[in-house]
C-alpha cells in the first residue's frame, strides 16, 4: 500500500470511533516502508496498532522493533507454528527456530521495560495455525509461550484456500476433528499448569472443541469483523473482513478509499445492507473465522 494512502485514511477518520489500526495481512509489515510514519500518526491521533509479524524482526532486531512498536501497540502477534525446530521450520520455510525463540525472548524483555518506564503494557501473542503438521505440538507451544513470557495464544484453523491444503485441515473429517478435540483438553491443561515466569497465565483464544461431523459444524458465534472492522487492501479496495472471498469481490463491491472517503463507504447503503444480512450469506454461514460458540 502506498504510505500516503494509509495516512490519508487515518487523517480522514480523525475524531471518529476508529480506535485501532492493523497494518498486517498477507505480508510482513516490518518490511513495509510506511510503517514508521503510520506508527507516528497513530500516536498523534491516539490510536493503537495491532501488528502481526513473522518474528524475524528484519533490520532492527527485536530491541529496535520493540522500541518502535511497543509504545503504540495494543498487541504484537508473532506467527508461530511449532515447539520444535523440525516442525516450525517445515511449516515456515526459511525460519531459524532457535533464533526465533531468542528473538521472542528479547522482544518480551523490551515489552517489560517499556511497561516499567511508561506504565503502558502491550500484549505479546503467538498466532498459531492449527493443522496436521503441528497438532501434536500445540500443548508444547503453550508451554514454550509460558517460558518466554508470551501473554496469549490465538489459534486459527488452517484456511483451505487451495485443494493442496485440504489434507492438512483438522476440519476435514470426523477422525481429524476427534484428534483436534482431544488436543484441546491437553492445550487447556498446559495453559493452566504454569509455571509462568511473567506472573501471568497464558490466555487461549479459539481453543474449543468442534462438532464431530464436518458437514454439521458447531454453532458459530457472531462475526468479529463485519460492521466492526474496515479491511482495506493495498490498492485501496474496501473489504468487510479478511476472508479470501472478500478480497476477490465475493462479498460485494463496496468501493475504494482511493476514490471515496472511508466514512462514506462505511455509511453507504450497500455496505450497511451487507452488514445487516451477512449471516445469511453462504460464505459467512460457513466461515471458519466465526468463533465456535462465540469463544
Amino acid at each position: 500500500m502506498p504510505p500516503a494512502l494509509a495516512l490519508a485514511v487515518l487523517d480522514e477518520r480523525r475524531g471518529s470511533p476508529l480506535a485501532q489500526v492493523i497494518p498486517s495481512t498477507l505480508g510482513e509489515p516490518l518490511l513495509w516502508p510506511g510503517l514508521d510514519a503510520l506508527l507516528a500518526r497513530c500516536a498523534d491521533l491516539g490510536l493503537t496498532a495491532n501488528v502481526t509479524t513473522n518474528g524475524t524482526f528484519p533490520g532492527r532486531g527485536p530491541e529496535g522493533w520493540g522500541e518502535a512498536l511497543l509504545p503504540v501497540a495494543s498487541d504484537v502477534k508473532v506467527s508461530w507454528n511449532g515447539a520444535s525446530a523440525a516442525t516450525a521450520e517445515r511449516i515456515m520455510a526459511g525460519l531459524d527456530f532457535e533464533r526465533a525463540v531468542e528473538g521472542v525472548r528479547r522482544f518480551a524483555a523490551v515489552r517489560d521495560r517499556v511497561a516499567r518506564t511508561t506504565g503502558r503494557r502491550a500484549t505479546l501473542s503467538f498466532q498459531v495455525t492449527a493443522q496436521e503438521g503441528n497438532l501434536d505440538e500445540l500443548p508444547d507451544i503453550v508451554r514454550l509461550a509460558a517460558r518466554l513470557g508470551v501473554d496469549r495464544i490465538k489459534v486459527n484453523h488452517l484456511q483451505v484456500r487451495t485443494p493442496a491444503l485440504a489434507a492438512r485441515s483438522l476440519r476435514r473429517s470426523p477422525e481429524a476433528i476427534a484428534r483436534w478435540n482431544a488436543v484441546v483438553a491437553e492445550v487447556r491443561a498446559a495453559a493452566a499448569g504454569g509455571p509462568f515466569p511473567s506472573g501471568r497465565p497464558v490466555v487461549l483464544q479459539n481453543v474449543v472443541p468442534l462438532a464431530p461431523d464436518p458437514a454439521a459444524p458447531s454453532p458459530a458465534g457472531p462475526c468479529p469483523f463485519a460492521g466492526w472492522e474496515a479491511w482495506i487492501h493495498w490498492d485501496g479496495r474496501f473489504g468487510p473482513c479478511p476472508h479470501p472471498a472478500a478480497a476477490e469481490g465475493g462479498l460485494g463491491d463496496f468501493g475504494s478509499v482511493a476514490d471515496v472517503p472511508l466514512g462514506r463507504i462505511w455509511a453507504s447503503e450497500p455496505f450497511r445492507r451487507f452488514v445487516a444480512g451477512h449471516l445469511d450469506h453462504p460464505v459467512c454461514r460457513a466461515c471458519a473465522f466465526r468463533r465456535v460458540g462465540g469463544a
